[in-house]
């Protein structure tokens, strides 16, 4: 493994990641639901989009991409209405809702494996990953680079919507997430009608 070219990947992976939709969905995530389990489901789905990548080279670009981005619509908004759900049964608890019910971490960790997987397929970022690895030829390299920087933006991402809601009421934290969920429903529908 060339330390030199998992560095260069992961700094382009990071930078590319920043300001991307699965980032801000961990934002929103976090802002949600206890950080760590968020992101046990996002570095779980980023895993499993670096793998995808790695392997598929330069053939993931060649997915169709409009069917991925209305199913990124479709979870976005269920996403939306789950969290406006979830928050009538607080009963304005600042807490989010872990009761010790089975399943109930785990259903954290699927939704939120399930929107970073989903907003991450045919992603800028996917796609990044997917060229550097049929540019490098050394596919190690390229994995931990790119997982290394999916992960640590997630990371950022995650934390800093958990700290946002230490200062904000969860309430407006819950109205916000689900709004910012449906603009990103709205965009990815606009962007799969005319993209």
């Amino acid at each position: 493994m060339d330390l030199a070219v998992a560095g260069i990947v992961f700094g382009i992976v990071a930078l590319a990641e920043l300001p991307d939709t699965s980032s801000l969905a961990a934002v929103v995530l976090g802002s949600r639901y206890p950080p760590r389990f968020v992101l046990i489901g996002a570095i779980l789905a980023h895993t499993v989009q670096t793998v995808v990548s790695v392997a598929a080279g330069s053939v993931v670009a060649l997915l169709p991409r409009r069917p991925l981005e209305f199913a990124l619509v479709v979870i976005f908004l269920v996403a939306a209405v789950l969290v406006l759900r979830e928050d009538d049964d607080d009963d304005d608890d600042d807490e989010p809702r872990l009761d010790g019910r089975p399943g109930t971490r785990r259903k954290v960790v699927l939704t939120s494996f399930t929107v970073v997987l989903l907003a991450e397929l045919g992603d800028p970022t996917q796609i990044i990953t997917a060229t550097l690895a049929a540019r490098y030829d050394d596919p190690i390299a390229v994995g931990v680079g790119s997982a290394l920087a999916l992960w640590v933006v997630s990371a950022v991402a995650v934390y800093g919507g958990d700290r946002l809601r230490r200062v904000v009421p969860a309430q407006w934290l819950t109205r916000a997430a689900a709004a910012i969920l449906v603009i990103l429903a709205v965009l990815t529908a606009i962007e799969a009608i005319t993209g």
